[in-house]
């Protein structure tokens, strides 16, 4: 019987003219976000290398700069590029800006280059900026519309990734709901990418999260053995405070009424340096919690609210980058220093063993 309700759907699906093909943009579990904000971080090519030696294919960037593009031709890696929330008031004004910066940031590097979504801004609502907050949705709409014209929808995916400022509580989980501030314009903004068949993105850091409360137990941001908690309304108990995090998301959008809509991890990591009121960013705490997400994620599992839906997350970040403004923390992210050794050990190689690696092997051939 199953066998005969699965054929029937596939046919339905083949021969109903209006079923509409999403896009999807992650591949696996594991990804990472390629910030440039320094000057003194490898070439875009020796990127390509540390990835592919990684196996790392998952990669979002915060732009669509050519030569970034252009390195990655023909690799394999698929690439979520970012229209920068400079851009998003201009998308959102005119259709045929948003047409052009697609045609000429995504379709002109297409196929060759796997392009496989488009970030539109990143942590607009909930921000400090009310005019470029109301001018998302229409942006995101000129945005894919100018996909549809291409002809590139079926292959490239609209997004948008959230801070966690966009929720009223998050804690326990299964009572978070959007804020009234941000309600009024999520929802719209839901509604459209339950239409195009889009996630919900967010940006999660148990490492903010402690260095805000540190009554939080350090464990349980750092996937080490602890009590965890119990949510009372569910009564599902949890042993790290990321799954707890994005639960948080799950209940909110079933607040809003999208039950069914998936929750990808765009942003997730530690410090590895930090300031004086940041005791936790420290190399061995960065490195146990990306040490065990890594171990979280190759489970391939879901979270206790939604375990049927498989956790995918990209880790922030790359590099460290100097020259990114703020507390000192927000330049130590990187699983990589800016010369592109590793910045601490979870199981990758840096770019002088990758080189004496592929030179060893040139000499035995």
């Amino acid at each position: 019987m199953k066998i005969l309700l699965r054929f029937l759907f596939m046919l339905l699906v083949i021969f109903n003219p209006n079923a509409q093909q999403t896009a999807r943009a992650f591949t696996g579990t594991y990804g990472i976000n390629y910030g440039r904000i320094a000057d003194n971080i490898p070439s875009p090519d020796k990127v390509v290398k540390l990835l592919r030696a990684a196996k790392i294919k998952n990669v979002r960037i915060y732009d669509a700069e050519p030569t970034v593009l252009n390195a990655f031709k023909g690799t394999g890696l698929e690439l979520v590029v970012g229209l920068p929330n400079g851009f998003v008031k201009e998308m959102s004004a005119n259709a045929d800006h948003a047409l052009n910066w697609v045609k000429d940031n995504v379709k002109a590097f297409l196929p060759d280059t796997r392009i496989v979504g488009i970030a539109v801004g990143n942590e607009v609502l909930g921000g400090s900026d009310n005019e470029m907050e109301v001018a998302l949705l229409n942006a995101v709409k000129n945005v894919y519309n100018a996909t549809k014209k291409l002809g590139i929808s079926d292959v490239v995916q609209i997004s948008t990734a959230h801070s966690q400022a966009v929720f009223a509580d998050s804690f326990p989980p299964s009572y978070c709901v959007f804020k009234d501030g941000v309600a009024q314009l999520m929802k719209p903004l839901l509604e459209f990418f339950s239409k195009i068949g889009s996630p919900f993105c967010l940006n999660a850091y148990p490492f903010l999260a402690y260095t805000y409360n540190p009554d939080i137990d350090i464990n349980y941001a750092l996937f080490q053995p602890n009590e965890g908690i119990v949510d009372n309304k569910t009564h599902l108990h949890y042993d790290n405070l990321l799954d707890a995090q994005i639960d948080a998301a799950y209940a909110a959008l079933e607040d809003a009424g999208f039950r069914k809509m998936e929750v990808i991890v765009t942003e997730t990591g530690w410090a590895s340096d930090g300031d004086e009121n940041e005791p936790a960013a420290t190399p061995s705490n960065a490195r146990t919690y990306n040490y065990n997400l890594r171990k979280r994620l190759a489970k391939r599992k879901g979270t206790p609210l939604r375990p049927k839906k498989m956790l995918k997350a990209y880790i922030f970040a790359l590099f460290n980058e100097y020259q990114k403004p703020g507390q000192s923390s927000e330049k130590n992210f990187g699983l990589f220093k800016a010369d592109g050794s590793i910045s601490y050990d979870v199981g990758f190689s840096g770019l002088q063993d990758i080189s004496a690696a592929s030179s060893l092997l040139s000499l035995k051939v």
